[in-house]
Formats: C-alpha cells, structure tokens, sequence
C-alpha cells in the first residue's frame, strides 16, 4: 500500500518509489535525435528548433545528398504535447510545409504517409539509399541526487598488478 508522502513512478517497465520532498522530485529530460544516412555517410542531428526544412537544397536545415531526394523534401516541426506543456514531439511533413508536395514523397516504416507524427526509432526513408531513424530519448533524473553513472569506480585487485608486473 502506498502511504500519501510516497508515489509510485513506471519507467521502463521498473518501479521506483519517490518522495514528496522538492529534492527528490522527478524530473523527466527529453532529447530527439534525427541520424540521417545519405551519399555521403551518416550524420546526427539533436533536434532543438520548432521547424527543420529538409532536402537538397542548399539552405535546408537538414541537408540531404542524394539525387533522388527534392530539394525541399520534408518538413519537421515540433507541437507541444497535450498533457504536458514541458514536452513536445515533431511531426513530419512531406514538401516545404507551405502546401507544395516533394516528387516521391517519402515513408514511415515501410508506408507512404504525407504526414506523421514521429515516435521513437520510426524509419524515415526519402530515396534510394536515404533515410533516416527518429530517437526519442528520455533521461529520468532525480534533483538533488548524484547520478551513479558520474563515478567510475573501478576496483582492482593488488594480486591483478602484481601479475602484469611480470608480463
């Protein structure tokens, strides 16, 4: 039974109790991250902006090498989530984003969409050879405590040095 000063928090299919204290508040940090494979290799983009203009073009925030993809290819835009106004999610859609479609258009996990909603590891694919994977990445961290992934301890047994001095 849960008592009123503690709640229950899922992530991950784990549970983890909280307190009510300000110190041990839950603070949950999104990253998203677009990697991109085209003619000249894989690139990472973290995406921050509230509108990326992907294609050939020059100008594109997102720039795409191939020549199978238009120059104004895609759209990302990001909307604020409903239920939480600290978060958001992008949107992809197919040509500038003013109304003007690209020439093949583009799909989401083996679909042909003109729009979609991205959600963690959706294929984007563009062209032959071009295509893209979205990450959500979620970061749950508690304030006011140290995270265990600061500090490398590594412990070595005197017996271990005592071997390689010998080699």
């Amino acid at each position: 039974m849960i008592g009123n000063d503690t709640h229950k928090i899922r992530t991950n299919q784990n549970f983890h109790d909280f307190g009510n204290s300000l110190s041990m508040a839950a603070e949950i940090q999104e990253s998203h991250l677009l990697i991109l494979e085209d003619d000249q290799g894989r690139k990472e983009f973290t995406l921050e902006n509230t509108i990326y203009s992907i294609g050939r073009d020059r100008d594109s925030n997102i720039r795409l090498v191939s020549q199978f993809v238009s120059r104004r290819h895609a759209t990302l835009v990001r909307l604020p989530r409903q239920h939480n106004s600290q978060s958001y999610y992008y949107r992809i859609v197919d040509g500038d984003g003013k109304g003007r479609p690209s020439a093949n258009g583009f799909m989401i996990n083996g679909r042909k969409m003109p729009a979609h909603d991205l959600q963690n590891e959706d294929e984007i694919v563009f062209g032959p050879k071009v295509r893209a994977i979205y990450y959500l990445l979620k970061n749950t961290q508690r304030s006011g405590q140290t995270d265990a992934s600061e500090y490398d301890i590594t412990l070595i047994n005197p017996s271990m040095t005592e071997d390689m001095e010998e080699i």
